[in-house]
């Protein structure tokens, strides 16, 4: 839930946001204000995760504490579980969270507009339902002094985020969809703590290296998983996917292993001591950190035919860790010596100019991540350490440039991990104590209020899908009806024709018709009973090159049809079905579903 701080008489933004060591942009954000002078006195703001430990110094008290930091004294007590006479000792670690877990309800306000203006949207819509259930309201109905939890609710983004955690009582390989909240286990008991999801480029594969080192590859079409490779100890070790998602390349002591998982065979090309090995995106050149022949750590480029190896970088320094090559295949960064100073660097593989990251004030930077778009980076880096760390989440440019810290984390560390569209970034927190974190996070780096997605269990990494897929998909097919499409997995089988789930749903039947598709499509639109509304739309199109049409719902649209759209599709040849012959398919679906499904959709 989200903590509100009460503005006190000369207080601004910035010394708010500075208390708790916030960038002032995500205080703006998490309140969605216009303009940074335009607080007042008694007003409630939402105040995201910051620095929210002190160490107590000599004469302080919890009273003293509690004015310094604007917050009730009780808030501290009871968040350090202090008991009568509330003593604190010099040199104790003290949490001082920046307010309270509700929102007092003013004068004028309403479900709405608290929703709005407190960042609890799912597709850019005020999500109030969310503040209905959590606070357990029959109505929208509420009056002022009422305390409302105000909770974080689905960002409704496209992509889908796999992470490994232990939420179920061992560690796993889930799915987080941002698009609706729901969170599914793709495994059971198959993972470890140090288990990394790698997804395949096409987004229909993850792999990761779990139990007893054994390398994985789970199907996101039909759930299968199969049985690899093996290594002596999974800890670090780095798997990358070939651009059209066929093979994966790893290394073992040995050298570069290929295997491909179509025709699930494998080769060796022969490099002694090789890490961090991933493709260019021409599909036919490798980079890879390997010692040259003076045992001096260095990044190699290599065919995939074992020939054309070259040097990269002229390091004369330290081990080059964390490899990554850029998108683009233009830039690679590496941090470098290694754990305890940790330092990002960029190279120009074109020219070897190597560019230093400024990075966080203790050196120790780690999980350097590049958006997909190749322009910036996103990393984490270790700050506050006299108070029990703390992550900056920090995001710069290509070249190092334009560093500028978006978030907070209570980790150590944390692995970051960028949408495919380039514009948002998830983390970690959650460490309580210092223990494993428990929450995953989003920024939108166009309105950088941190949401949270996940809570529970440890988490110990996390990855976007390379493209932006609302949901896992199963296929169904029909042989009667000569269909074959994806759809949501979690989706339940009403009957042989329709499946349902919490977030839409599908219909399939045909059509006996020897009209045009236009005359068809103009009929199902406009339908007596007005299914779609009194004016919705029809786009024509082609479906696997046959005559096709979307009809969309007007406004105005019946509530129990529940968003309905549907698609026509002119059969290749009629087909029978109980002596009849039908020359139309039809889907029915609702429309957040429908186009993305119809272009999977073949015929028999």
């Amino acid at each position: 839930m989200q903590l509100f701080y009460t503005v006190r008489p000369g207080d601004t933004l910035y010394q708010i946001a500075k208390r708790w060591e916030l960038p002032v942009e995500s205080l703006i954000a998490a309140n969605n204000i216009t303009s940074p002078n335009s607080i007042f006195v008694g007003q409630q703001l939402s105040v995201p995760p910051g620095v929210d430990v002190i160490r107590v110094k000599p004469g302080d008290t919890i009273y003293q504490i509690s004015q310094n930091f604007g917050v009730p004294a009780s808030v501290i007590i009871q968040a350090n579980e202090v008991q009568p006479p509330y003593v604190i000792q010099a040199g104790q670690l003290l949490k001082v969270p920046p307010g309270v877990p509700y929102y007092v309800v003013q004068q004028g306000d309403n479900l709405f507009q608290i929703a709005s203006r407190f960042n609890v949207l799912t597709g850019g819509r005020s999500n109030f339902e969310l503040i209905m259930k959590v606070n357990n309201l029959s109505s929208t109905v509420i009056s002022p002094g009422m305390q409302l939890m105000i909770p974080y609710a689905p960002p409704g983004v496209r992509g889908l985020l796999a992470y490994t955690s232990n939420r179920s009582g061992s560690y796993d390989i889930w799915v987080y969809n941002p698009n609706n909240g729901l969170n599914q286990q793709l495994t059971n008991g198959l993972a470890e703590s140090y288990s990394i999801p790698f997804w395949s480029p096409d987004s229909t594969k993850i792999a990761f290296v779990g139990k007893n080192g054994i390398l994985y590859i789970i199907s996101l079409i039909d759930g299968s998983i199969a049985q690899i490779d093996q290594f002596a100890d999974g800890l670090g070790v780095f798997l990358d996917w070939s651009p059209r998602s066929q093979e994966i390349v790893y290394t073992k002591p040995n050298g570069l292993v290929f295997y491909n998982v179509n025709t699930h065979r494998a080769r060796i090309l022969n490099a002694p001591g090789a890490t961090d090995a991933q493709w260019f995106p021409n599909g036919t050149e490798l980079l890879f950190q390997q010692a040259n022949i003076k045992g001096v750590s260095q990044l190699f480029r290599i065919k995939m035919n074992g020939t054309g190896k070259v040097q990269v970088t002229r390091n004369t320094g330290g081990r080059l860790n964390h490899v990554r090559l850029s998108p683009d295949g233009t830039y690679a960064l590496y941090t470098t010596p290694g754990a305890s100073i940790s330092i990002i660097y960029s190279v120009n593989l074109a020219t070897g100019n190597v560019i230093e990251a400024k990075g966080g004030p203790l050196a120790k930077n780690y999980f350097p991540t590049w958006s997909p778009d190749s322009s910036s980076i996103a990393y984490s880096a270790t700050a506050f350490e006299n108070i029990g760390y703390f992550s900056l989440i920090r995001t710069a440019g290509r070249q190092g440039m334009n560093e500028v810290t978006r978030a907070i984390s209570d980790c150590f560390a944390t692995p970051v991990t960028w949408s495919p569209d380039s514009r948002k970034i998830a983390y970690l927190s959650g460490c309580k104590q210092q223990s494993s974190s428990s929450e995953i996070w989003l920024l939108d780096l166009t309105h950088p209020v941190p949401i949270q997605l996940v809570e529970g269990g440890a988490i110990t990494a996390l990855q976007w899908s390379p493209l932006p897929i609302t949901s896992l998909k199963k296929t169904f097919s029909n042989s009667i009806y000569k269909v074959r499409f994806q759809y949501p997995s979690h989706w339940q089988r009403v009957n042989d024709e329709r499946y349902e789930g919490g977030d839409g749903f599908f219909q399939i039947a045909a059509i006996a018709s020897d009209q045009s598709i236009d005359v068809v499509c103009q009929n199902e639109a406009f339908h007596q009973l007005n299914p779609y509304g009194t004016q919705p739309s029809i786009q024509h199109t082609q479906i696997q090159y046959h005559p096709a049409c979307f009809i969309y719902p007007s406004q105005d649209q019946p509530v129990e049809m529940k968003n309905q759209a549907a698609l026509i599709i002119k059969y290749p040849s009629p087909v029978l079905i109980n002596g009849t012959e039908y020359n139309y398919f039809i889907l029915w679906a609702d429309q957040n579903h429908i186009r993305e499904m119809s272009t999977s959709l073949t015929f028999l």
